[in-house]
């Protein structure tokens, strides 16, 4: 059975990864202009004053002007950082923020780097995301960091994916491990998810 599960999550992250790939620059930069008003929307409805988000791709939905934007109005943005046990570091996001290519060649910031414990300050963590199903499980891409990240959390604040509409899906494969999200922020839409 995890055999079948793992199988399903395999042909449906090359089946997002070519729709991602077929997007043009004009319909990227549209959808990014569209996910930070978005965002901005979110960060104002909850009253977040910190938060983590993911420094985008060129094929994930655009954070990079949300980032900036939030950092300019005063928001605490923590930014993740890759590390061979399988968690996260975090580094706080600055105006003149360095970018490195981290492992898996993720853009990562240069910076003081603060622990895993650094995201029991947050108030909103917004995770990049393959799909997202509408019971509010979350299919990463396979590496295990944000499942493990938000598994071991004590107290989780909201935990919204950030995708693009067409990766809101009636459902997902998941395994045990697998850890569902309060919401999600497309260009479109933003949605809260019942709790399971």
């Amino acid at each position: 059975m995890l055999g079948g599960i793992d199988d399903a999550k395999r042909a449906l992250r090359a089946d997002l990864r070519e729709r991602r790939s077929l997007l043009s620059d004009a319909q990227r930069a549209a959808a990014e202009t569209a996910l930070t008003a978005r965002l901005d929307a979110l960060i104002a409805a909850t009253g977040a004053r910190s938060i983590s988000c993911f420094l985008s791709t060129t094929t994930e939905p655009g954070t990079r002007s949300f980032i900036r934007g939030a950092i300019a109005r005063g928001i605490r943005v923590l930014l993740p950082i890759t590390r061979e046990d399988g968690l996260l570091d975090w580094v706080v996001a600055t105006e003149d923020v360095e970018i490195a290519t981290g492992m898996y060649g993720l853009p990562e910031p240069a910076g003081e780097i603060l622990n895993p414990m650094a995201l029991d300050e947050v108030d909103l963590l917004l995770i990049p995301a393959a799909a997202v199903d509408r019971t509010g499980m979350r299919m990463g891409w396979g590496r295990g960091y944000f499942d493990r990240t938000l598994g071991s959390m004590q107290k989780c604040p909201p935990v919204y994916a950030v995708v693009f509409d067409s990766e809101v899906l009636d459902e997902v494969p998941r395994d045990m491990h697998d850890q569902p999200v309060t919401g999600a922020v497309t260009p479109l839409r933003t949605l809260v998810f019942p709790l399971s």
